[in-house]
């Protein structure tokens, strides 16, 4: 494909569904995955997954914001893993949909604030697919909701109970972005529970579930995010490729050929 700026033509990206996953090897490959865009030898790629039970911290992580022994923590499943991404510490599990685009910013997107604003959009937008409105906080990052009026958000000021939704964490080389965000579908809020989520105190986590009494699937949900994606990137996107029970490799995976 010829790059242009015509928005006409868009950028593709392959965008694969991993289904449930351990932390760490899908870490290393997201890793390999960016150097690989950044040499030309693969596509933009979203990968889209659930995580198995982990605390990840990162690159601002304070170890006191876990709440729990390590003892305490491997009784329950729960890994513990230091990232690259910026942020603190976070809680990701089963029922959180965990988007990491491997994307070039280059030419035209290369700013940091843009790109998190972004990735905000994209999760404001799948809140509002499921009637849930979500907006911004000042100072704060991520996606939040108030769960006194969830189906409109109604700015920040106005809001009275305040509850984060989505969680955002990236990390920027040479214009390639890994890492991404966490979005809460039907996790089981106990796991936040651990740790100070972000570092934030004051206010609770939640979820599609928490606040409609029920939620899909996530890989439905990774599949309706593509459309939102595809738009607030500029990019075409899809159809995506259920690669669940597949291998962690670029020849599994089909991302070794560059598209564009």
């Amino acid at each position: 494909m010829v790059e242009t700026h015509d928005r006409a033509v868009r950028r593709s990206v392959a965008a694969i569904w991993l289904g449930r996953r351990r932390y760490q090897p899908v870490h290393e490959f997201m890793r390999a995955l960016a150097d690989a865009r950044h040499e030309g030898r693969t596509a933009d790629t979203l990968l889209l997954l659930e995580h198995e039970p982990v605390i990840t911290l990162g690159r601002a992580a304070k170890r006191e914001h876990i709440l729990v022994s390590d003892g305490e923590r491997a009784a329950r499943g729960v890994e513990i893993v230091e990232t690259g991404r910026g942020g603190d510490v976070t809680f990701h599990g089963p029922g959180q949909l965990v988007a990491y685009p491997i994307f070039d910013l280059k030419p035209d997107r290369c700013d940091v604030r843009r790109y998190v604003g972004d990735l905000t959009s994209v999760m404001e937008r799948i809140a509002l697919r499921f009637g849930i409105g979500a907006g911004r906080v000042s100072g704060k990052v991520g996606s939040w909701v108030d769960r006194a009026a969830i189906a409109r958000w109604p700015g920040e000021q106005a809001a009275r109970d305040l509850a984060k939704i989505g969680a955002i964490g990236v990390r920027i080389s040479r214009w390639i972005t890994m890492h991404g965000f966490a979005f809460n579908v039907a996790a089981d809020l106990s796991g936040f529970e651990l740790i100070v989520p972000c570092g934030i105190l004051d206010h609770d986590v939640t979820s599609i579930a928490a606040l409609k009494g029920d939620a899909p699937p996530v890989a439905s949900v990774a599949a309706e995010s593509l459309p939102i994606f595809a738009d607030v990137f500029e990019r075409s996107i899809g159809p995506l490729t259920d690669a669940a029970t597949r291998d962690l490799s670029f020849e599994a995976l089909g991302v070794g050929l560059a598209r564009s």
